[in-house]
């Protein structure tokens, strides 16, 4: 006796048959369309398309993220990709130096510097595509949301007996292709009258390292943004909106070392050291380096902020972007360890800034 498919299931593997065929079509008609691109186009989820492959291109995965973290760094040399709808982070080296500590991770090497929150990690795929170079060999990651959290793309000189090992240990039992996907949900702040504004500012001027900052935004229950926007000129000023642009340009013509941050929902990932060739491409600006390759929308920005935060070190100055629904961009910082002053170069580049604006 042959065993039917419920209907639920039924229905499932229709939908990923039709999701397939659209996408083919819509390559047909776009040959260069990137994948990000046709699942806004189709109205799904990145991860949902990517796994219409499943079985075939695309294999699923299942692990413990943190425990799969760690074996990253057998794959010798890679690029780390992390994004938000705005910015795109890229990084080459190697995940040296990788911990975890529960829902969170660390990988702390001098190239590929990140900050991991596995509650953020529902979904994991090993992606074989063709690229203008050849066969594009990838570990890639989404949150419940089908939105991706981070990238890990193999590249000529990687691991890749290391890569074939790890995807074969982790190879899931299901690659029917079915993910289950969950909608954004909408979230707005407190309005300002609800916010303890004396209490923050007071904390926050008494903060002795940076990561407090965060600390104390949960603390009061108030927006990033929000908390800006209503600070004083000692804490937090406004800019010209093409702030990033500028100082990306000044940093890369005094050779000076900086910081910048890009997060998804489940990752943060940092660049430290000087930036060379800023090119405008469009409504983007780009950091197109050897090694670090930046990729941030300029249009989208609608706020840019130079942000201080006392620390036991001296102040630390932040420029920091964010689109028109008050949601993180980029941030950008001096060069810099614990223990050391802020570069003399980017308050330079701050005070050049807040005069220009």
């Amino acid at each position: 006796m042959t065993e039917t498919a419920t209907p639920e299931i039924h229905s499932g593997l229709e939908h990923r048959t039709e999701l397939r065929a659209a996408w083919d079509a819509l390559r047909q008609q776009q040959p260069n369309l990137r994948i990000r691109d046709a699942a806004h186009q189709l109205n799904v989820s990145e991860a949902e398309l990517l796994a219409t492959n499943c079985g075939g291109t695309v294999q699923r995965l299942q692990a413990n993220w943190g425990q799969l973290l760690l074996k990253f760094e057998s794959l010798g040399q890679v690029m780390a990709l992390t994004r938000n709808n705005h910015a795109v982070h890229e990084k080459v080296g190697t995940y040296h130096s990788a911990s975890v500590n529960g829902p969170m991770g660390l990988v702390v090497d001098r190239d590929i510097d990140l900050r991991v929150f596995f509650s953020h990690w529902e979904y994991g795929f090993a992606v074989t595509e063709e690229g203008k170079g050849g066969v594009r060999r990838s570990l890639q990651f989404f949150n419940k949301h089908g939105e991706a959290v981070h990238k890990v793309y193999l590249r000529e000189d990687s691991n890749a007996a290391a890569y074939d090992e790890l995807v074969s240990q982790h190879r899931s039992e299901d690659q029917s292709g079915l993910i289950e996907v969950t909608e954004q949900p909408i979230t707005s702040d407190r309005p300002d009258a609800e916010i303890d504004f004396a209490g923050l500012y007071t904390e926050w001027r008494a903060m002795e390292d940076t990561h407090q900052f965060f600390g104390l935004l949960r603390k009061y229950n108030v927006g990033r943004l929000q908390a800006l926007r209503n600070a004083e000129a000692d804490l937090a000023r406004p800019v010209a909106l093409n702030a990033v642009h500028r100082a990306l340009t000044i940093a890369a013509e005094e050779q000076l070392g900086i910081m910048v941050f890009v997060n998804s929902t489940g990752v943060v990932q940092i660049h430290s050291g000087p930036v060379e060739r800023i090119v405008v491409t469009g409504p983007w600006v780009n950091v197109l380096d050897p090694g670090f390759n930046l990729h941030l929308r300029q249009e989208a920005i609608a706020s840019a902020w130079i942000v201080r935060k006392p620390t036991t070190d001296g102040v630390v100055t932040s420029l920091e972007v964010f689109d028109e629904a008050g949601e993180s961009i980029a941030l950008m910082f001096g060069e810099r360890k614990p223990g050391k002053p802020e570069l003399e170069g980017w308050r330079e580049i701050v005070a050049r800034l807040e005069a220009e604006a």
